[in-house]
């Protein structure tokens, strides 16, 4: 069933589209990538998906309802209790540890400070940072950033996980883990879009959106075949011929062939 759908988007910065034309739809259970080079709208499309930019023109669809008429605080209640947003920039608050920026979601939710914290260990120790959980995180490096916030979006196992480039600052192993958390969280329901250039994060999504200039691009079609064949006379060209068998046989020696 489709949880998130997205129809006709449009985007406008600086008198110009950054979004344009862009539809979707994500069901509970799918992994959608979004690929395409740099600025060509990926991070935009994602903003106004989490109903953190309003769409110049488009709608946006949770479960059927428009996130415009949900209101400002309608939206903040959705990104608090269903939907999570990993941000390229990670949008970590430094002063904090990584425990903390993970049970951070928690409790602005207002949730059980022992279920917060609970889940921040186990996610921080899924992404392999079990020894790094009471680092300030002005701390760590940016790709063990990155990984405290994916474990921090993961934890709240939302309805709708939101991912910018959720690999550009992980080593082999490291991206391993994201790319298997990513699946996995689609498998247990989730409707997960991603942002990526990386091939192995394309393998994993069950669609993919190309975006070039803001608009979405189709595959390039498989070329047709030439009816001319070939040659270029019109016919089909027929396979060589096999070779008549040599009565000599392999050795040339006048005994036959070789049986």
């Amino acid at each position: 069933m489709t949880i998130l759908a997205a129809e006709g988007l449009v985007a406008r910065r600086g008198g110009r589209n950054v979004v344009e034309g862009v539809s979707l739809e994500v069901a509970g259970g799918e992994v959608v990538g979004l690929v395409g080079p740099s600025g060509s709208g990926k991070s935009t499309t994602l903003l106004l998906l989490a109903g953190l930019e309003p769409p110049d023109a488009g709608v946006v669809r949770l479960d059927g309802e428009d996130l415009a008429g949900l209101g400002e605080r309608g939206r903040q209640a959705l990104r608090r209790d269903r939907l999570a947003l990993v941000f390229q920039g990670y949008g970590l608050l430094s002063l904090l540890t990584a425990r903390e920026n993970v049970e951070l979601p928690f409790r602005v939710a207002r949730r059980d400070p022992g279920a917060a914290a609970t889940a921040a260990g186990r996610w921080l120790g899924l992404l392999g940072l079990a020894d790094r959980a009471d680092q300030r995180t002005d701390e760590l490096s940016g790709g063990e950033r990155q990984r405290v916030a994916l474990a921090r979006a993961l934890a709240v196992e939302p309805e709708v996980l939101l991912v910018d480039e959720p690999t550009a600052e992980l080593d082999e192993e490291s991206r391993d883990r994201a790319v298997g958390l990513l699946r996995d969280a689609a498998d247990r329901g989730a409707a997960v879009v991603v942002a990526t250039h990386d091939p192995e994060v394309v393998d994993l999504c069950d669609r993919v959106v190309r975006l070039v200039d803001g608009r979405p691009s189709d595959p390039d079609p498989a070329p047709a075949p030439d009816p001319a064949g070939p040659a270029g006379d019109g016919r089909p060209s027929d396979p060589d011929p096999a070779p008549a068998p040599d009565p000599a046989g392999p050795a040339g020696d006048g005994g036959g062939p070789v049986a």
